[in-house]
């Protein structure tokens, strides 16, 4: 079967004059009745107008059909005008236009296509005019013919229509390529209605959008005025813009692999909110990206973002993915609003993970902070077993009672990541949470390692932050963010919010500016590093009170604190996520290094301290600390301390200290400085066996002399007017402190020594 050639030079029909058995009285396929036998239908060689032509009469009632037997392919992205010239020679006029059959690739004949254009009617005898018609696969502007990408092939002619017994000639008809006038090449882009996309917000154009994508080979996909349906995930390889606008259901998947960034995925679903919730679901599918670049864009949320339900089929995600350059902001909304529950549970130490028994378990969310009796600070639901009734705890409660009530508060936070099961290496990078005082800023992921969030502000959270409701805070990165309360104009003791807190262990926080919350941190896990920080929880009061800006929960934290401002708070190591927080076998408390730090305060009560030991069971001590470099500095007023013990729950057994270290620190307008070991100038005036000599409370944490290194005299010690040569020996933990030691001579002495004393033994 002959085929046109359609290479934009030879895609017109046969002239007449080459016979009639290659017109077709039909549709043009093969074996349809053709004009060669037609005894109305005549070649005439030589018109004055046209030269030779076809002569028809117009004898068939309706619609009288003429058609090419040969084959026009229709090639994707192309666009044919097809013109006849024509007049009326005798008898009725009918009306003509440009027509065509057209068929698949399986050679079906196509239905539901505009197959006709317009239809000119003959208004006079022997006057030329032409009909004409554009057609193509796609649907644009200027086409009257728009066959979509099923389109294969047509039969090209024309429809006569209206009385018979008209005589018309018809001049050879010309198909010519006329695409250039609806793009080109030399412009770089390929429009999507060039292949079949129709726009109307029904019609599947995902077939359309990828066939252009196929096609464009390094140019750009346009995506022109409309409302373009895709039923399906879609994946572009090419650059792509947006005049019109895509809609998708939200499992499906749109990803553009290069151009990959708020502003195409905003303008491609015309809202940012949207936009960003495609992207962030290509980021992590097959975007060919690490980095989802918000490009400076604000996106405006009225609700909670859950990170995990834009992405259904990524329960877990483990390789490195980036949202940055950006700003969310919280607009006023009911969504916000907290989900409260309060029900009672039993509690066993024994298994110090669960509650059981809790009422209505199915009501209370995962991620909910846990308050109540014996409950320590930031202990959060990490999963709920509602057929069982039981929670499951991210930490320990301390003295909670075997059976009693709990409040559970779910906070709201703009990027909650808590439905993913794990998620590792993502990354926040110059992103800005503008919480308004309306949501928290990021829940985490229940497991992952390695969250970062780098270069960020979170700026006025109602309540947290950076939430770790339970192991997705392992080796978290939080470095250079600014986190700025919403509670600045409150009295300390007013303050609610607290900035972040980790559950496992390794994270860094480092060059972070933290500013008037009630706590910076709260790290329940070992081997954190906090350096570079400057965290202020001030206030405008005098005499006020102050709170813990860093806390360490396990008692054994291998921590290093280096290089901070810590400004009118304190550091406080506490065991309060311990079911059983009497010592047993556990380390105690140490394990940190605290040095080269500032700690300053300001118009604070003399009791005061920046250093805060507080045990909530019996039996601990401290064992490995070292405090060394740093600068304590009181303004407006003195303090007494830099540290202390927080008895209010239990004391520590101070026989027991081990291996601290307190030394080569400055203090201003602090009232008594604390060394260990320390150095005591004792002055004896009086001839006497025994010297009482007295740390004075200069041992840290209000510690024993448990050991003298040295005695050494700085001057002749005498016996009357006998010089002694002798040394003592030392009799420890003595007074009702048991903060003296006493030398014990041979003989009643006199003179001036300097005392080595130690609160702990070194190993």
């Amino acid at each position: 079967m002959n085929m046109a050639i359609t290479d934009r030079f030879s895609l017109s029909p046969a002239p007449f004059s080459q016979g009639l058995g290659q017109w077709s009285r039909e549709d043009g396929t093969f074996g349809t009745e053709t004009y060669a036998s037609y005894s109305s239908a005549v070649v005439v060689p030589s018109d004055p107008d046209f030269g030779s032509c076809l002569q028809l009469t117009k004898n068939q009632g309706g619609t009288q059909r003429l058609r090419f037997t040969c084959q026009t392919a229709l090639a994707t992205g192309c666009y044919y005008k097809v013109s006849a010239r024509i007049k009326a020679v005798s008898g009725s006029r009918p009306s003509v236009q440009i027509a065509g059959s057209v068929f698949d690739a399986s050679d079906d004949a196509l239905t539901g296509v505009q197959l006709a254009g317009a239809a000119v009617t003959l208004q006079t005898y022997g006057n030329v005019i032409e009909v004409s018609a554009i057609v193509g696969q796609g649907s644009r502007p200027g086409v009257d013919m728009a066959w979509g990408m099923d389109a294969a092939y047509a039969h090209i002619g024309l429809d006569l229509t209206g009385p018979v017994g008209g005589v018309i000639r018809i001049d050879d008809l010309r198909i010519e390529d006329v695409t250039p006038l609806f793009f080109s090449q030399t412009f770089d882009v390929l429009d999507v209605r060039d292949f079949g996309a129709i726009g109307d917000g029904v019609a599947d154009d995902a077939d359309a959008i990828e066939a252009a994508d196929a096609a464009a080979q390094g140019r750009t996909v346009l995506v022109t005025d409309g409302v373009f349906r895709m039923g399906r995930d879609v994946t572009i390889n090419s650059k792509i813009r947006f005049e019109g606008q895509i809609t998708q259901l939200p499992e499906h998947r749109f990803v553009l692999r290069r151009s990959f960034d708020l502003p195409t995925y905003a303008d491609a679903f015309g809202d940012e909110v949207v936009g960003f919730k495609k992207g962030f679901q290509a980021l992590l599918n097959g975007a060919d990206h690490e980095v989802f670049d918000l490009c400076g864009r604000q996106v405006q949320l009225t609700e909670p973002l859950d990170m995990a339900a834009l992405v259904p089929n990524r329960a877990r995600f483990e390789v490195r993915r980036v949202i940055a350059n950006g700003m969310f902001e919280a607009r006023d909304s009911t969504a916000w609003a907290d989900d409260v529950v309060t029900a009672s549970a039993s509690y066993d130490p024994n298994d110090p993970y669960k509650l059981r028994n809790v009422v209505n378990a199915a009501s209370i969310k995962v991620g909910s902070l846990v308050s109540g009796n014996g409950v320590g600070r930031e202990v959060y639901v990490a999963s709920v077993n509602p057929s069982a009734n039981t929670l499951t705890l991210c930490q320990p409660l301390f003295g909670a009672a075997a059976s009693q009530s709990y409040t559970f508060t779910r906070f709201k936070y703009m990027l909650d990541f808590g439905g993913f099961e794990k998620l590792s290496k993502m990354v926040l990078n110059n992103i800005q949470l503008q919480c308004s005082g309306r949501a928290s800023g990021i829940m985490l992921a229940p497991d992952g390692v390695v969250f970062e969030v780098l270069d960020c502000l979170i700026n006025k959270p109602k309540s947290r932050g950076i939430t770790s409701a339970d192991r997705g805070c392992q080796g978290m990165i939080v470095d250079r963010c600014q986190f700025l309360s919403n509670e600045q104009s409150l009295q300390v003791e007013d303050r609610v919010t607290t900035a972040l807190n980790v559950n496992s262990n390794d994270p860094k926080l480092r060059n972070n500016r933290v500013v008037l919350f009630e706590h910076f941190a709260v790290l329940s896990g070992a081997g954190n590093l906090v350096t570079g920080n400057h965290w202020f929880h001030g206030d405008a009061g005098s005499n006020g009170i102050r709170k813990a800006g860093l806390i360490f929960t396990q008692p054994n934290c291998m921590s290093a604190v280096t290089g901070n401002y810590i400004d009118n708070n304190y550091i406080e190591m506490t065991n309060e996520h311990e079911a059983f927080p009497d010592f047993a076998n556990q380390f105690s408390f140490g394990g940190l290094t605290i040095s080269g730090n500032f700690f300053i305060s300001l118009n604070l009560r003399s009791d005061f301290s920046w250093l805060v030991v507080a045990p909530y069971g019996a039996g601990h001590f401290i064992q490995g600390l070292s405090v060394q470099g740093n600068v304590f500095k009181a303004v407006n007023g003195n303090v007494e301390r830099a540290d202390r013990v927080d008895t209010s729950r239990a004391d520590l057994a101070k026989g027991r200290y081990r291996n601290i270290v307190f030394d080569g620190n400055t203090f201003n307008n602090v009232g008594t400085v604390t060394i260990n070991p320390v150095v005591i100038n004792h002055d004896q005036n009086t001839d006497a066996a025994t010297w009482n000599v007295s740390a004075s409370g200069r041992l840290p944490f209000d510690g024993w002399a448990r050991a003298v290194q040295a005695v050494q005299p700085v001057e002749q010690t005498k016996s009357g007017s006998s010089d002694v040569f002798t040394q003592p020996w030392a009799q420890v933990e003595q007074g009702a402190d048991k903060s003296e030691v006493r030398l014990k001579w041979g003989q009643s002495t006199r003179g001036r020594a300097n005392v080595t004393m130690r609160c702990d033994t070194p190993v």
